[in-house]
């Protein structure tokens, strides 16, 4: 009976034994394993591994499963210098195509020297990193950022040969440090997607005249290099005052080859953030007193570390201490900076005047009535920076902003005007001054724009125009006719597309055609008198409400085929540009000069660097200059602390 005990044990442990090693031969084939080494079975009977880095365990019978191990090795392997054992099944072959690709791309990204490759510090990291790596000179480099720069170029100008419409330009001139004369040219466009685009075309060596000749036969040159001489629209650009002789030398030019559409009637468009700055500087002129207090303030506040720190407890006395808002002190020369500073100085309007009951130094701070004033004035300039920042974008279509925004700008401008506040009506008048003299007309291109926003359409004009110049005014029937007109070029244009097949077609087809048209001829006025243009039914439809968030350009793409050619009219109008300070900022923020390092080059290496960084990073958040570029934050202490430990 033990016996037959015995030999029964003897088979199921042989049995356990057997599938045991057959599972031990299974090959384990989770990455965990390239970090994980299994142990024995221990006394409690549990399968666990251990990881050879940091020596932690986890179970890992079949029930467990590998989850656990691959989460840790995942962490583990990714935290500190020590590789992954996974590398291992990649591929460590080293590319130097690949890393001088990157270390350009680098160079041109950040704004680096050429001979930063060649900088001490540098190749000693890079030989600590990698003894056998071998950094190019500064020569290669160069020749690099002209090769990436052709390749570049030419993706661009298949760009441009594939754009939806027409192109508008911007163009503006700057100057280096040794007071060399650049021209910069840049092309905004429609993809097939309806989705709006800004390249840089050219940052050119401009040498002196910069008279109208001068410029009018060197943007004639590049339009006609890039190839788009045939499919321009218009061109934006600042108040210079050679500009208006320089446009129309261009469009003669242009219209001798019959290039531009209603003989370049709006070819030229004006930037609405410096005609903006120019209406407000004007009233800003003789600047009022309670403004200069506040200035005063914050030159007091600034003065010592002490006071810093004085006027910070104020904040917190006042229940204000978590507040994280800057106090921004402005540059006089730049009336936006002005308003950020009247705009921080109201919020912590109550902190300041308790600081002028601690501090009997501090005499400067405004009265109520002056803070009344001061609020006054914030207020009104607040709408010329909104409406600044949003005719500066390019990454949404500015052209069909402009006809509400100015009319709401000439509307405020009058309100001031007639102001009970002595400077408010100096201010409304100056600002008006400069208004009639550059928006008076309000430009019949940028009204065709709003009507082009399906939220506004021709109510807005006629409404607008009624406001200015009373019922059925000869300047509203001048801008229908001219919208009719321009929508008629496009008529001609786009109702036929199949011309050129059509004369390709066999003889038959002609003959037939020739047949038909006495048909044509016949009932011509009938057909016509009973038919709407495309234009005609765009406008009898039911607007949108206006105050819905509308991105007009896929409002116009889902429409494109109920409105084929007036949706082409619409990709033209929309694309043009209202300003040209986002094209500035694409360099320089500071102002339109070139640094020291960019100046010691030659031109064309300038106009490789400036533009193949445009083209392949362009510049984030460019739509917006932030407050801190122009204004100094009186509230930081960090200078305090560095002169501290210093």
């Amino acid at each position: 009976m033990n016996n037959d005990r015995e030999q029964e044990e003897d088979i199921v442990g042989s049995a356990q034994v057997s599938s045991s090693s057959s599972r031990k031969e299974r090959k384990r084939k989770s990455r965990c394993w390239l970090s994980f080494t299994r142990l024995d079975v221990g006394v409690d009977g549990e399968q666990r591994a251990v990881c050879n880095k940091c020596g932690v365990d986890y179970k890992c019978d079949p029930l467990t499963g590998t989850t656990s191990m691959l989460r840790h090795h995942d962490i583990c392997y990714t935290s500190g210098n020590v590789a992954s054992p996974r590398s291992a099944t990649r591929s460590s072959k080293f590319h130097p195509e690949k890393f001088t690709e990157l270390l350009i791309e680098a160079i041109i990204k950040h704004d680096l020297p050429f001979s930063f490759v060649e900088y001490e510090g540098i190749r000693a990291v890079f030989d600590y990193v990698c003894p056998s790596l071998k950094l190019p000179c500064r020569n290669t480099v160069k020749a690099h950022v002209s090769k990436l720069y052709e390749s570049e170029k030419s993706k661009v100008q298949n760009m441009l040969s594939c754009a939806r419409g027409r192109i508008c330009l911007t163009s503006d001139l700057w100057s280096s440090q040794t007071t060399d004369g650049y021209l910069t040219l840049t092309a905004h466009f429609l993809d097939t997607e309806w989705k709006l685009h800004k390249r840089i075309l050219s940052f050119s060596y401009m040498p002196p005249p910069h008279n109208g000749s001068a410029l009018a036969e060197k943007i004639n040159s590049l339009i006609c290099e890039w190839e788009i001489d045939k499919n321009l629209f218009s061109i934006t650009l600042d108040n210079a005052s050679a500009n208006d002789s320089f446009v129309e030398k261009l469009r003669t030019q242009l219209n001798f080859r019959g290039l531009l559409l209603l003989n370049g009637k709006f070819f030229h468009v004006r930037c609405c953030a410096h005609i903006l700055n120019l209406i407000v500087q004007d009233g800003l002129k003789a600047i009022d007193d309670s403004v200069v207090k506040v200035r005063d303030c914050l030159k007091y506040i600034k003065g010592s570390m002490a006071r810093k720190h004085r006027f910070i407890e104020c904040i917190a006395q006042v229940g204000m201490g978590g507040s994280k808002r800057a106090l921004r002190q402005d540059l006089p020369t730049r009336w936006n900076s002005t308003y950020i500073m009247l705009d921080s100085a109201i919020h912590y309007r109550r902190a300041l005047i308790n600081f002028a009951l601690i501090d009997s130094d501090f005499k400067c701070c405004p009265s109520p009535d002056e803070w009344d004033r001061i609020q006054t004035i914030s207020k009104f300039l607040g709408y010329f920076y909104e409406v600044t920042c949003l005719f500066s974008g390019t990454k949404y279509p500015t052209s069909n902003l402009f006809f509400p925004k100015v009319f709401v700008i000439q509307h405020n401008i009058q309100l001031a005007m007639r102001h009970r506040d002595d400077f408010m009506r100096r201010m409304g008048d100056e600002m008006n001054l400069k208004f009639v003299k550059y928006w008076s007309d309000y430009g019949l291109i940028l009204g065709i724009a709003i009507v082009l926003d399906p939220r506004y359409k021709l109510d807005f004009i006629q409404w607008a125009y009624k406001k200015l110049y009373g019922e059925e005014s000869e300047e509203f029937k001048k801008f229908k006719d001219t919208l009719v007109s321009l929508f008629d070029v496009y008529m001609e244009r786009w109702s036929n597309p199949d011309d050129t097949l059509r004369s390709e077609s066999c003889s038959q087809t002609e003959d037939e055609e020739n047949i038909l048209q006495d048909f044509d001829a016949s009932y011509k006025n009938r057909s016509s008198s009973s038919m709407k243009t495309e234009l005609d039914k765009y406008l009898d439809d039911e607007r949108l409400d206006r105050r819905m968030e509308l991105d007009v350009l896929s409002w116009w793409r889902m429409e494109q085929f109920r409105y084929p050619i007036l949706s082409r009219l619409a990709s033209d109008v929309l694309t043009i540009p209202v300003s040209i300070v986002a094209s500035e900022s694409a360099f320089s923020i500071a102002g339109r000069v070139l640094d020291q390092y960019r100046s010691s080059l030659l031109p064309e290496t300038v106009q490789a660097l400036l533009c193949t960084r445009d083209w392949l990073f362009g510049k984030k958040d460019e739509d917006q200059v932030d407050a801190d570029e122009l204004t100094e934050n009186v509230l930081d202490l960090t200078m305090d602390r560095q002169s501290q430990t210093s």
